[in-house]
């Protein structure tokens, strides 16, 4: 059963739910999605240094969670990444989600490209034998699931993103040095910005740097906890430029994390997707 499969989002409606949430959303179902179809041009992964996977000897298999009522598909937990983080990249058109490693059939899956025209990414949580556990862009919050090695190709990142939500800052990291250091907006009191453990599922550049989206956007795999539902998407969340730098500092968005054109140029030319991103409260 494909995930990607089971509705059909209309343009016009992603539109609407950008112009509320400020977002460009990318590697998501079409199900699940709210996305803008025509923001600008993905950016293809820059990560240079090449993967060493390991094996672990046995899965670590943690609670699950079942994506919404009646779903034959159940989710993990995302955790902390290891540093560097591995990540993966879809090399088939449509890649499997299994409930554990090993079994014979997927309870779901996910299109690649994905139906906006990105590639697919995930951040890999574990490697056992022949499967990774990865974490996906849907919700709940920090969802993982299994798929087989052979459905993609493998690269380690070292860049890292850190939002502080409380300080309104934000930090990104090359490894240890740090590459930025900046005040953002965030999300207000009764829109906040989802606190957790998510990577960076896609970056573009916008078409018109003068709106309010800014220069570019970077997708990060998290959803708003208040904004369920707008224009027929679901308020996935990202970190974009924005034409008011006068709110920066301040609790002023959706969920998104805002920050100045110059910034926001910097670090989607520096962390390509797949990069983790740690949200603190």
């Amino acid at each position: 059963m494909s995930r990607r499969t089971s509705t059909t989002i209309g343009v016009a409606a992603a539109v609407l739910a950008a112009a509320l949430f400020g977002v460009t959303w990318h590697n998501m179902s079409t199900r699940d999605s709210s996305k803008l179809a025509t923001v600008g041009q993905p950016l293809a992964p820059t990560t240079t240094v090449a993967p060493t996977p390991t094996t672990a000897a046995t899965p670590v298999l943690g609670p699950t969670r079942e994506v919404e009522p009646g779903a034959t598909l159940r989710l993990g937990y995302a955790r902390p990444p290891s540093s560097p983080a591995l990540v993966a990249d879809a090399i088939v058109a449509s890649v499997g989600l299994y409930n554990a490693p090993g079994d014979a059939e997927p309870a779901d899956s996910l299109d690649n490209p994905t139906w906006e025209g990105l590639p697919g990414v995930y951040l890999v949580m574990q490697e056992w034998g022949d499967w990774l556990e990865v974490q996906v862009s849907m919700r709940p919050n920090e969802s993982t699931a299994w798929i087989r090695k052979a459905d993609v190709s493998l690269r380690q990142t070292q860049f890292r993103i850190v939002v502080n939500v409380s300080q309104r800052r934000l930090l990104a990291y090359d490894g240890a040095r740090p590459i930025l250091d900046t005040q953002v907006a965030v999300g207000t009191g009764s829109t906040p910005t989802p606190t957790g453990n998510y990577f960076v599922d896609g970056t573009v550049r916008v078409t018109d740097p003068t709106g309010p989206y800014g220069a570019y956007q970077m997708s990060v795999a998290a959803f708003s906890d208040v904004h369920y539902s707008f224009g027929g998407g679901i308020g996935q969340i990202a970190l974009h430029g924005t034409n008011n730098p006068a709110l920066l500092g301040t609790p002023a968005s959706n969920g998104c994390v805002r920050m100045t054109n110059e910034d926001i140029t910097l670090l989607a030319n520096s962390a390509p997707p797949g990069t983790p991103v740690t949200i603190i409260g």
